[in-house]
């Protein structure tokens, strides 16, 4: 299926593409691509003629995804998600590394760690973030383990750009994890606020 994108969102793809595209997969690697990408996208997030109306079309069932283009050498993709208030991930890690720019509204997301103990496997919450639009953050396996949800009471889109070709996997997830999530015990880090560029 043909994606219709605007020209501000080709601008963005042909920087992307340029700034990190067959290069990296050449092995003359930006060997933080997602700083490169968040570099870009920060410069066109806040612009509002980066999407169509029906890119910011939601579903009132789940967030929903809406592949803006897979770059055919596999070295990146860009997608909007659309949330309506109290959607969410579940919580999940990535085959690749992701930037996050928050297009409209705000997205909380929790960061966790796996852990095990003598009653079994289970989360730890390391870090929580509220990303407020313009922000820009960014993950990269391993410990990317985390969960995104719209906290508002409004829509709120962002816009994802994942180091792999969404278009042929249908998604950036590696894994879903459904472990019960522990407090901190007494002698454990303490949870952190995450860093947010914005």
């Amino acid at each position: 299926m043909r994606t219709t994108v605007t020209a501000r969102m080709a601008e963005m793809v042909s920087a992307l593409r340029d700034r990190i595209g067959t290069t990296a997969l050449a092995g003359g690697a930006d060997p933080e691509p997602w700083t490169t990408a968040g570099d870009v996208l920060a410069s066109f997030l806040d612009d509002p003629d980066l999407l169509t109306p029906e890119q910011w079309e939601a579903d009132p069932d789940a967030y929903r995804q809406h592949l803006l283009h897979a770059e055919p050498d596999g070295s990146f993709s860009v997608v909007a998600l659309v949330w309506l208030p109290g959607q969410e991930t579940p919580v999940h890690d990535h085959v690749a590394w992701c930037v996050v720019g928050v297009h409209r509204g705000e997205e909380v997301e929790e960061h966790f760690r796996v852990a095990t103990d003598d009653q079994g496997p289970h989360l730890v919450r390391v870090a929580r973030s509220l990303n407020p639009e313009g922000s820009v953050t960014s993950v990269c396996p391993p410990g990317d383990v985390h969960l995104v949800r719209n906290g508002t009471s409004d829509k709120v889109v962002s816009l994802h750009i994942y180091g792999a070709n969404v278009a042929t996997r249908g998604t950036s997830i590696r894994r879903s994890y459904d472990l019960p999530v522990r407090d901190l015990r007494v002698g454990d880090a303490p949870v952190r606020d995450a860093a947010v560029r914005t």
